[in-house]
């Protein structure tokens, strides 16, 4: 069980070969024994999980099963779920126990999967690293020492050390694909609004998104068919008729157009991440594919814009946060000004009080103009560069990230090098466009390498057999941390 990919492990129980109860009991195992190196799960409940895993089984049983029933998976712990702790990485929601379900989490539930447990993450996905994380920092299973990216490294971190085969991530500005790039695994990014929001703690309301993470787009496409979905709780829940994400995976790519970007290939990324990713794009000439350049000239405001519309918005978001009526609250205060002062001020983290403190700033009066107003002017042409490329092109490819992992302390004195680890994938939630990140090599020490690939909206299927077709050329997805083969209890 240890290198099957979630599609094996479905087929596995839908021919009987072993029961949910093993499936699920098999990676309990797994994380109790290596959870305490790596802290990828915040919270883990065996009686929970066996018993969903003993319901799919009945499920089975009597020929109720879907395609997930009975496949264990990891939820980031920014997606309530009822009766389970939910953090969202922070003190203020440390003994924060959900009494409701986000649509995500649902959507699991209907179809018989098995919640294995919540992962760690950056406080209120506040970040790049999962450094800031108030469980601590979880630890790249391809090297302890360095970081699996953030803010879902928790999940990211969890499936290349084969505790989870699959678990959800959420984007806002990159952080399911710049995780997945720096574990050597898949992650997307779905169009904004495919995915609900309803019951996913909110950071940044008009970049966040769900997504799914495993170790091939076959299985990506699985999770995706199951998370997206309306909701008509969610404003920004797109009414969609249902797609079958996996339609598209056999399809030829002769003849696809692919846009590489000049800005992707500039100053500031490795030279082990451009060689690996050139390399890919070698590989895609193979399959017969044609190589297209486009630009995407106002991509470098990419990060100063979000650094203004993101913290304005999770001002917003967290003002809820008071200790009044739920999560944590201040001890000793001395009236309800000073309980709401201390209260945030001992429950939230430096980075998260930053960004607080930034987004309040640029919603001021006499600052809303001239920053909010023209983060979103600027926000539209970056969007506009999207759309002129794709008259020339089919999908966009690039690096996720810049460099490789990086180890862990190395960028957290210096906020503005952590904020550019996203440089090349803030773009894509700015414009509401989906976003694939896939593992295309390894740098000269050893550590992942991502490929990113851009699509135009609502076009998911066609990125997903994109990275099919090259996982069958290619066998950088069956790649996994040597340390962990021993560690099967």
């Amino acid at each position: 069980m240890l290198h099957a990919t979630l599609k094996q492990l479905c087929d596995g129980l839908a021919a009987g070969k072993f029961s949910s109860v093993e499936v699920t009991q098999y990676f309990i195992n797994r994380i109790k024994y290596l959870n305490k190196y790596l802290n990828c799960f915040i919270s883990v409940d065996t009686e929970k999980s066996l018993a969903q895993a003993r319901a799919a089984d009945n499920m089975r049983a009597t020929g109720k099963a879907q395609m997930l029933t009975g496949v264990p998976l990891a939820q980031k712990d920014i997606f309530c779920a009822q009766g389970w702790l939910t953090t969202c990485g922070s003190k203020m929601l440390s003994n924060f126990v959900s009494p409701y379900d986000a649509h995500v989490i649902e959507r699991f539930n209907a179809a018989g999967a098995v919640n294995l447990g919540k992962t760690n993450m950056d406080e209120f996905a506040m970040g790049s690293s999962n450094e800031t994380s108030f469980y601590g920092p979880v630890r790249n299973p391809w090297n302890r020492e360095t970081v699996p990216g953030g803010s879902s490294g928790g999940s990211a971190a969890a499936v290349a050390a084969r505790l989870a085969p699959a678990a959800t991530g959420t984007d806002t500005g990159g952080s399911i694909r710049q995780p997945a790039a720096l574990t050597g695994i898949c992650g997307l990014k779905p169009t904004y609004g495919v995915v609900s929001r309803y019951g996913m703690i909110a950071f940044a309301s008009s970049l966040d998104q769900g997504g799914p993470m495993a170790r091939t787009a076959e299985d990506l496409a699985l999770m995706l068919n199951v998370m997206a979905g309306f909701d008509a709780r969610d404003s920004t829940s797109l009414q969609r008729e249902p797609e079958d994400y996996g339609r598209d995976l056999t399809m030829p790519l002769a003849g696809l157009r692919i846009g590489l970007p000049k800005e992707f290939f500039a100053e500031g990324v490795s030279a082990d991440v451009i060689g690996a990713v050139e390399r890919a794009v070698a590989e895609y000439r193979k399959l017969g594919c044609e190589m297209v350049e486009v630009s995407l000239p106002n991509m470098a405001l990419s990060v100063p814009v979000y650094y203004v519309l993101a913290p304005a918005e999770a001002s917003s978001n967290l003002s809820r946060f008071d200790g009044v009526r739920y999560g944590y609250r201040a001890k000793d205060y001395g009236n309800l000004n000073d309980m709401y002062e201390k209260t945030r001020a001992e429950g939230f983290g430096a980075e998260v009080k930053r960004r607080i403190l930034i987004g309040t700033y640029v919603l001021s009066h006499g600052y809303y103009d001239a920053y909010y107003i023209r983060a979103q002017k600027l926000r539209r042409l970056i969007a506009q560069d999207f759309v002129e490329a794709f008259k020339k092109c089919d999908v966009i490819m690039g690096p996720t990230s810049p460099s490789t992992a990086f180890r862990i302390g190395e960028k957290s004195g210096d906020p503005v090098q952590m904020y550019l680890s996203d440089i090349y994938t803030i773009a894509v939630n700015l414009a509401g466009l989906p976003g694939l990140s896939i593992p295309c090599g390894f740098d000269t020490g050893g550590l992942p390498v991502g490929l990113q690939i851009i699509g135009n909206y609502f076009s998911e299927a066609r990125m997903l057999n994109v990275a099919h077709q090259y996982q069958l050329a290619t066998d950088w997805h069956t790649r996994s941390p040597e340390d962990i083969e021993e560690t099967t209890p």
